[in-house]
């Protein structure tokens, strides 16, 4: 995941529109300077590989748990902040140098994001330390992440299908949880099924899906 703050492309910024958190309005409102120190701090803690522990960033901060859960809510709610932070811009920087268009474009696009997760040694850590809770703020159908995945597929597909380049039998809704269902499958195969993440694989599902669209 990329690691700078890119301003999203219009079908990334859709996600947290569609999939707003207490957290996520607190960080966009620009009138919470406390829960903006606080966050950035755990994602910093988070990227360096570490636990992103609430204990921990409340003495760092020099302030006490409450008043730390009031600025950021839950772990869970912060961690799949932190995530969605890091995500949405590895998916534009991936999408704006994408030339394809059609299946291909978006192939391309979830491939080249499922390997970009396989080979991030902060996220990799992550999904090896807490591998419960990482299904969990990931995958679940009250996770943030994998809801807000599902709006940035769908918008994708979308715009193809507007362009006129794509027609699908499937709704874009059922076929974008399809399509993120399948790199989630492969980019976590290690924890759902013990085989190895594969991003190849999870390219040929993602062509195979789209080849008639």
């Amino acid at each position: 995941m990329s690691t700078q703050t890119e301003a999203p492309v219009a079908w990334a910024s859709v996600a947290v529109d569609r999939v707003p958190s207490e957290l996520s309005r607190r960080l966009a409102s620009g009138q919470h300077a406390d829960t903006v120190r606080s966050f950035v701090l755990a994602r910093r803690t988070f990227l360096a590989g570490e636990r992103v522990d609430m204990n921990i960033l409340a003495a760092q901060l020099h302030v006490d748990r409450t008043s730390l859960f009031r600025w950021l809510g839950n772990r869970d709610a912060l961690i799949s902040e932190v995530l969605w932070s890091l995500a949405e811009p590895t998916l534009t920087r991936i999408e704006r140098s994408t030339t394809e268009v059609g299946g291909a474009r978006i192939t391309r696009v979830l491939g080249d994001f499922v390997a970009t997760l396989i080979a991030a040694p902060y996220f990799q850590g992550f999904l090896k330390k807490e591998p419960a809770r990482a299904l969990r703020v990931l995958t679940t159908k009250d996770s943030q992440v994998q809801q807000r995945y599902i709006a940035v597929v769908e918008a994708m597909l979308a715009a193809e299908q507007d362009a006129g380049r794509m027609t699908f039998e499937l709704s874009v809704h059922d076929l974008a949880y399809l399509l993120v269902r399948i790199s989630e499958s492969f980019t976590y195969a290690d924890l759902i099924t013990g085989e190895r993440p594969s991003a190849e694989r999870a390219r040929a599902a993602f062509h195979y899906v789209l080849r008639d669209s």
